[in-house]
């Protein structure tokens, strides 16, 4: 069965609903984006100090409340840290990136 085989009022409901997808999706971009220019900073700002990219004790604080929003919101606490694991490693990946170029710009 085709969405052409469906009845007009379910094909309707449908693309009304995966319209609202397509905007929430875009605001998740969006956010990430958001997030992304603060951890940039934040990189930034560890490389001038010469902080370490990675904070263990932080990222395990932000696991613990982001399972805790997770049960909060219906979400699968296991997914939402598997998601924030995934853009800390990234993070961290940028973290890296400034170190090594600070160190580089600054001949250390």
């Amino acid at each position: 069965m085709t969405t052409r085989d469906i009845d007009e009022s379910v094909n309707a409901e449908l693309n009304r609903l995966r319209e609202s997808i397509d905007n929430i999706d875009a605001a998740v971009v969006h956010m990430l984006a958001e997030r992304f220019k603060c951890t940039q900073q934040v990189g930034h700002l560890k490389a001038a100090h010469h902080l370490p990219p990675a904070d263990p004790a932080r990222e395990s604080r932000q696991i613990t409340r982001l399972r805790q929003l997770a049960e909060s919101a219906h979400l699968d606490p296991a997914f939402a840290e598997k998601l924030l694991n995934f853009i800390v490693a990234e993070v961290i990946r940028h973290h890296e990136r400034i170190a090594e170029e600070s160190a580089t710009n600054t001949g250390t």
